[in-house]
């Protein structure tokens, strides 16, 4: 049964110097076989899982209300942000009807916020529920490590109660990276934090940081014809994916506007008298604009969790170091998942993460981790890829084979009115092996698991030869990008 517990708030014992001690633990602690801290992907998959194996879980989580970071600040509301942005711009018909056609004319912050609201309260809606018919028992409030097997959490009512856990998942996800030097007023300069929680519509803005969360936001406020300058001080961006799919995607970007100052950094941030931002570059150029979104990193959300207390030390961006295959740390009974480890950042390894240390974590046996995992950008255009891009199969000295297929050379493409979104396969020519699947368009993180599929169960070209696919649909490019590639590949006998 669902619970929340009011617990007995503990007592400070007095140092000598006058100033409160460490909490004693009262008699009445309660006890846990898993305490999970944080209710993002990483923590509430663990937790689910500890609780189908029979065990009793408590998850503690900072906000009043379950999610994390991902539901709240992070994952949901910025692919609902996203929606949004395309459904009232009219983004999907433009092909049709030209650049100035929209579904809304005048969009503002509160039709964003609206639509915000309602999926993230679903969102809470269906993690409680799922919480509830699987026995899992959460508390509100900050926990903070005083042993190695005892929390003290800080509630939203002020008490402090101890829970004692025979093991530990922290899944606390991060933070927004807020250097000292940024003047932050959460109006006119902002985080990816703030831009979620009171969202609006600027005639311009400047974009610092082009990593994924930097990009995602830069191209959704472009797609409502906002004025973006995007600026990273990093010749390169998004290093992990194809070349050729970051080309395509730089292209488009640029024929929408999109301005781009790369391989420079930032000198200085500050206002004008109008109330404008200014960035001042490295180079000389300012770029003025109405907003500016930091984007630049975030941090573990360790801080505050008392890791010196349990043995655990975080890196200087707060992360924590555990083993790639059961997420344990240094500490046996003590297991870390999701963004507070690092790379890859996303909800759906976090949700993995969490399920395999909760598995090791009470001796189940576990079947080997599949070798092809996919990642999705949620920008605007999407970019999903999976196995190895062209640089890496080149760099292992692999002969190999690419099909490119166009969108606008499927039916389906035709009558979506797509003049863009590209699907690149790469295939061994030795083995005949698929090898990566690089997607960039309509639907890319939704037609990437076919590639993964194949990939993981590793597939040849003949496959996508010899199979049918429903017609019209976008998938069909992955026959057309296959037989590209078979066409230039050698006869066999």
């Amino acid at each position: 049964m669902h619970q929340r517990h009011d617990f007995e708030k503990a007592s400070p014992t007095a140092r000598a110097d006058g100033r409160p001690g460490p909490a004693r633990r009262p008699g009445n602690v309660e006890r846990y076989e898993l305490v999970v801290i944080g209710s993002g992907p990483a923590g509430r998959r663990a937790a689910v899982q500890a609780a189908k194996l029979g065990k009793s879980v408590l998850v503690v989580e900072g906000r009043r209300r379950v999610g994390g970071v991902s539901v709240h600040t992070g994952t949901i509301p910025s692919k609902t942000l996203r929606e949004t942005v395309l459904n009232l711009s009219g983004w999907r018909e433009r092909g049709f009807y030209g650049r100035s056609y929209r579904v809304k004319q005048h969009i503002g912050g509160e039709d964003l916020g609206n639509r915000l609201g309602m999926t993230l309260q679903h969102e809470v809606d269906v993690l409680e529920h799922q919480f509830q018919r699987n026995g899992v028992c959460t508390m509100s409030g900050f926990a903070r490590f005083i042993d190695p097997h005892h929390v003290q959490v800080t509630a939203p009512d002020g008490s402090e109660p101890i829970v004692a856990g025979d093991r530990f998942v922290i899944a606390v996800g991060t933070r927004p990276f807020r250097p000292d030097d940024i003047p932050f007023d959460d109006k006119a300069i902002i985080d990816s934090d703030t831009v979620i929680e009171t969202p609006c519509v600027p005639r311009s803005l400047c974009v610092i940081g082009a990593g994924v969360i930097g990009i995602e936001y830069a191209t959704i406020f472009s797609a409502l014809d906002v004025a973006v300058t995007l600026i990273e001080p990093r010749e390169t961006f998004l290093d992990f994916v194809d070349r050729e799919i970051i080309a395509e995607f730089t292209h488009q970007l640029r024929d929408r506007g999109v301005s781009f100052r790369l391989g420079v950094k930032v000198a200085g941030i500050e206002k004008d008298k109008s109330g404008r931002v200014v960035t001042t570059l490295e180079d000389g150029r300012n770029v003025r604009t109405e907003m500016l979104l930091f984007a630049a990193g975030r941090m573990g959300a360790t801080a505050s969790l008392g890791l010196e207390n349990c043995g655990l030390n975080c890196d200087n961006r707060g992360r924590l170091t555990v083993d790639p295959k059961t997420f344990q740390t240094e500490i046996p009974h003590i297991y870390a998942a999701g963004d507070v480890i690092g790379f890859p950042s996303l909800a759906s390894t976090s949700m993995e993460q969490g399920r395999i240390a909760a598995c090791h974590a009470f001796g189940l046996p576990m079947p080997p981790a599949p070798a092809y995992f996919p990642y999705g950008i949620y920008a605007v255009p999407e970019i999903s890829t999976v196995g190895m891009s062209e640089e890496d199969v080149r760099e292992k000295s692999i002969p190999y084979e690419c099909g490119i297929a166009r969108f606008r050379e499927t039916s389906r493409g035709h009558i979506m009115g797509l003049d863009t979104g590209l699907m690149k396969m790469i295939f061994s020519l030795k083995t005949r092996k698929l090898l990566g699947v690089h997607i960039i368009g309509e639907g890319a993180t939704e037609l990437i698991h076919i590639g993964q599929a194949v990939l993981n169960l590793k597939g040849t070209i003949d496959y996508f030869i010899e199979n049918t696919f429903n017609y019209p649909t976008l998938a069909e490019a992955y026959k057309i990008a296959a037989l590209d590639a078979w066409n230039r590949m050698p006869r066999t006998g």
